[in-house]
């Protein structure tokens, strides 16, 4: 085997970006307007501390996304199953952009209020867990589906790589002229991510018989999860380390106080799993050859937590070395980019078609609303203890909880790609 050879088996599949131009502008348009969702994002955080001095205030702005999260991610997963994709996600994203555009507005009129903010989280969480469901269930339909894990590896990098460049141009933007102009950023680049949705094709209901969204729809999606335990175990690991170890509610008060920085050394920190998972999505190849996905996810969610902890001993232990927390940080992105992706991969080639929709919308009520859980957990164990121990015993808690998950569903180790079952 060659050099060239060996270096493209390591190096990312870039092979569904050549081969669907739908795909091609969908990616596109996700990666600059995450650029803009990221500034938000650490925006929000950076004005709640702000106008709170209060981790636990932080903490707040997730939970207050979760019960719309939920609700929209269940009803909206039977949306998708149930009219055509590309207009429930083209319908979300106007609303979501409405709520860039209120954002900017509460920013230069300087209303200072907290529970606006909270307001405002809830209602994009909602529509956020409409519109998400819809991009990926369009995947499947975009794609064969042996480009899936490429696909959905190229997702992530995207995500991450918003989360790299938005916290770290956020930051340096906020210092130099508020949060207002961050707002403003996430509002121009929001219109890439509409372009994206409206040039894809019709992608209706590949079933007639489709049933109209309500209560009894949303049960079938959840009694389908009740005879597919590998599907509902990537939903439970997930969990296990967005609840226990997500430690970017305590991101504001570590720049600030522990690591006495500003505004930029918080877009270092929010940006550092990204930068993370954007090194391992360089070496991402094997990814797509990898079969024994169970064992790929558990490993993974392990050294996510331990790199948690770790990062909160090096904040304990040595508060002056902001590089070796970023390097913890960022190991911890790398794990949780090659979790996400088989667990992506699971949901879309074990899933039928039909519910889809509803399962790409419980997934993203875990994806989305773990991590707020998680906030509002790490906001009261700071609360109670201080930031850098919140961050120790959440990594703990998560290798603990998944030991316990994966005892309990041991078949979970022994999902083969090959033979992909729910």
């Amino acid at each position: 085997m060659t050099f060239v050879t060996r270096v493209g088996r390591v190096v990312t599949d870039i092979r569904p970006l050549r081969e669907s131009a739908a795909y091609r502008r969908l990616w596109f348009g996700q990666t600059v307007s995450q650029f803009g969702q990221q500034m938000t994002t650490i925006a929000i955080a950076y004005q709640v501390y702000v106008l709170t001095h209060s981790s636990f205030a932080v903490g707040l702005v997730g939970l207050c996304g979760l019960l719309p999260l939920v609700l929209g991610g269940l009803y909206g997963g039977a949306l998708v199953d149930a009219y055509d994709r590309r207009l429930v996600a083209l319908w979300s994203a106007a609303g979501l952009w409405i709520c860039s555009g209120v954002l900017v507005a509460q920013a230069y009129l300087d209303v200072r209020s907290v529970g606006l903010l909270y307001g405002v989280v809830a209602v994009q969480s909602a529509l956020f867990a409409v519109n998400n469901p819809a991009r990926s269930a369009m995947l499947p339909r975009l794609l064969p589906l042996h480009l899936l894990p490429a696909a959905n590896a190229l997702g992530m990098a995207s995500f991450n790589l918003g989360f790299t460049i938005g916290p770290l141009l956020g930051g340096v933007i906020i210092a130099w002229h508020g949060v207002e102009a961050a707002y403003t950023f996430d509002a121009v680049t929001f219109a890439a991510a509409f372009y994206s949705v409206l040039r894809l094709p019709s992608i209706p209901p590949l079933t007639a018989a489709a049933k109209a969204p309500g209560l009894r729809s949303v049960v079938e999606g959840l009694r389908f999860l009740k005879s597919a335990p590998n599907l509902r175990m990537t939903f439970f690991v997930d969990l296990c380390a967005m609840v226990f170890a997500q430690p970017r509610a305590l991101f504001p008060a570590l720049a600030l106080t522990v690591y006495a920085g500003s505004p930029s050394t918080l877009g270092l920190l929010q940006a550092a799993p990204a930068i993370g998972s954007l090194v391992a999505f360089s070496v991402s190849g094997p990814i797509g050859r990898v079969n024994r996905h169970g064992v790929a996810i558990v490993v993974a969610i392990i050294i996510y937590g331990a790199s948690v902890s770790a990062a909160g001993f090096a904040a304990l232990g040595l508060p002056g070395a902001l590089w070796l927390g970023v390097t913890f940080l960022a190991f911890s992105g790398a794990a949780d980019m090659v979790s996400s992706a088989y667990r992506s991969t699971m949901l879309q080639t074990a899933a039928p078609d039909e519910l889809r929709g509803r399962l790409q919308g419980v997934f993203t009520v875990v994806v989305a609303g773990g991590p707020r859980l998680g906030d509002f957990l790490a906001g009261s164990l700071a609360a109670a203890t201080n930031e850098e121990v919140a961050m120790i015993i959440g990594g703990a808690l998560c290798i603990a909880a998944l030991a316990v998950t994966v005892t309990l569903q041991r078949r979970f180790l022994a999902y083969d790609a090959r033979v992909p079952t729910a």
